[in-house]
């Protein structure tokens, strides 16, 4: 018989998309949010950008619980380089996504597992290529109404309505798009010790 895992499970996040994401494993876990600045440093690309927002998230809680196994993600919207993140506002939505109609983005969703107490510290990276199609105004205009993904790192939501404004998802973690990939969250448990099955 597997005895029960010793260490608390803290999720640093309080969006809902990564919360119903982590309630697939059916392991307990609780929400904490994390209070870290997720300003870009200077000439930082996306990818590490996600990278090392994710990981700072779950050191920030770690360090308040340090007995406890925290998690922690971050996504970046990267358009040829450059970090697109959460609009925030409708014009800035649409904006995002006129610049990004007919392209081709790179969704950089990191995931970092922390635990002070043993010293475990991991990050992984699932990179998402989203091809757009080529949006009118009108269309894209009638999408955010609709769903006002202004929450959401280049302002669509691929679980909704989202998936008609893309022509393409190419990756190897189906959940990385919403907001935290469930296959190296797994992976990254099972390093820190925890059986997920």
């Amino acid at each position: 018989m597997t005895e029960p895992f010793p260490r608390q499970i803290i999720l640093a996040s309080t969006s809902i998309y990564r919360r119903q994401l982590l309630e697939r494993l059916r392991l307990p876990f609780t929400v904490i949010a994390s209070q870290v600045d997720e300003a870009a440093l200077p000439d930082e690309g996306p990818a590490p950008l996600a990278r090392r927002l994710a990981l700072a998230k779950a050191q920030a809680v770690a360090a308040q619980h340090p007995d406890c196994l925290v998690i922690g993600s971050d996504q970046v919207a990267d358009l040829n380089g450059e970090a697109l993140g959460k609009p925030g506002t409708h014009a800035r939505a649409v904006a995002q996504l006129q610049r990004m109609r007919g392209q081709t983005v790179i969704f950089q969703t990191a995931v970092a597992v922390v635990c002070q107490a043993t010293g475990f510290a991991q990050t992984e990276l699932a990179a998402v290529k989203v091809q757009f199609r080529d949006l009118s105004d009108a269309q894209i205009e009638r999408y955010l109404l609709a769903e006002q993904p202004y929450d959401c790192a280049g302002s669509a939501k691929s679980e909704g309505l989202g998936i008609a404004l893309l022509a393409r998802i190419d990756n190897d973690d189906p959940t990385a798009l919403v907001g935290l990939p469930l296959i190296r969250t797994c992976h990254l448990l099972e390093a820190a010790g925890l059986a997920v099955l």
